[in-house]
């Protein structure tokens, strides 16, 4: 065989060499696009009505997800038990990825007040992320509570024992503890109306049903523009993002009363590790955008940066810290 002969056999198997690893990436990065997490509907587990704080970041957030990477995020809103019903049926579902839990500050009352709960926070579920965190905020109907501030709520109450009450989003949630623990650190007594959720509380706190709640600032803040409702202050060190004109307890003279919600999502246990990885860096993008940084701003919220082992570790000291609260209260199921 000449030279030539050989020169051109030799490129001729470089060329094919080269084509086949080609197409072979080719096909390789096809079929990787084909089966990379989401491929379907997602569905997301809320255990609240519609309407509540956890609705707040919920909507906003998916909605963003939806638009951004082109698979539905559908919200599937489970209230009932303090947010337990719709925590017990996600951890149930098939972990194929596609379905996810968003719980709450709630859920980490919960096992305190639930003693038989039908799943464990902590080993049906894996930890995503944190979503949001905000302080709540003691909101008082303008109509029913004749007060401008905290300070002369409290002058009302011991003045008036037993003549107001509370709705809270149910029983172990945090709206009730938060007012057992008011209650507790300011010596007054003012009667608990546990709801189905934030948002049926919040509504009949509007329309003059229910006199205060204790409520997350998110779910309460459209509101609380609209002069719906009246905020007295928000239960913090200091004043929330975005809130400037609302006083802390701490400027009210209730310095220890000191109450935050928190919003977060988990993937039910066995959920593909693509999947679960998938999910936390598709949370972590949505919640660096321009976005949902100004509406979690808006929400009163800040923006977290808290993941996977490092956001269970997160919820395993809200627990034992809220059982201790459970224990001071004496809080029980009504």
């Amino acid at each position: 065989m000449s030279s030539n002969s050989s020169l051109r056999t030799t490129l001729t198997t470089r060329r094919q060499v080269v084509l086949g690893a080609a197409a072979a990436l080719v096909a390789g990065g096809t079929a990787q696009a084909q089966t990379a997490w989401p491929t379907k509907p997602v569905t997301i587990v809320v255990p609240f009505p519609a309407g509540g704080g956890t609705d707040a970041f919920a909507r906003p957030l998916f909605a963003h997800m939806t638009r951004t990477m082109g698979r539905q995020f559908v919200i599937d809103n489970r209230g009932g038990a303090g947010g337990t019903v719709g925590a017990g049926i996600a951890a149930k579902a098939a972990p194929d990825g596609y379905t996810f839990f968003m719980g709450a500050v709630h859920h980490a009352i919960a096992p305190s007040m639930y003693p038989k709960l039908d799943y464990n926070l902590e080993t049906d579920f894996i930890p995503v992320g944190l979503i949001g965190a905000v302080p709540q905020v003691i909101v008082v109907n303008p109509q029913r509570v004749p007060v401008n501030d905290l300070k002369g709520l409290l002058d009302y109450v011991r003045k008036n024992p037993g003549k107001l009450n509370y709705a809270s989003a149910g029983n172990g949630t945090s709206h009730h503890l938060a007012g057992e623990l008011f209650k507790l650190q300011t010596k007054t007594f003012i009667t608990h109306i546990p709801y189905r959720g934030a948002g049926p509380a919040l509504q009949d706190l509007i329309a003059g049903q229910v006199d205060i709640l204790f409520d997350g600032l998110a779910s309460s803040a459209t509101h609380i523009k609209g002069g719906r409702i009246k905020a007295l202050a928000v239960a913090a060190p200091k004043r929330a993002p975005g809130f400037p004109d609302i006083p802390t307890t701490a400027e009210a003279g209730v310095p220890s009363y000191v109450v935050a919600t928190w919003y977060g999502l988990w993937a039910p246990k066995g959920t593909p590790k693509e999947a679960v990885d998938g999910m936390r860096a598709a949370l972590a993008k949505a919640l660096a955008s321009d976005e949902l940084h100004k509406a979690w701003n808006g929400l009163g919220a800040e923006t977290p940066d808290l993941y996977g082992e490092s956001f269970g570790q997160f919820v395993g000291a809200e627990i034992k810290r809220w059982a201790e609260v459970v224990k001071t209260s004496g809080a029980k199921l009504d």
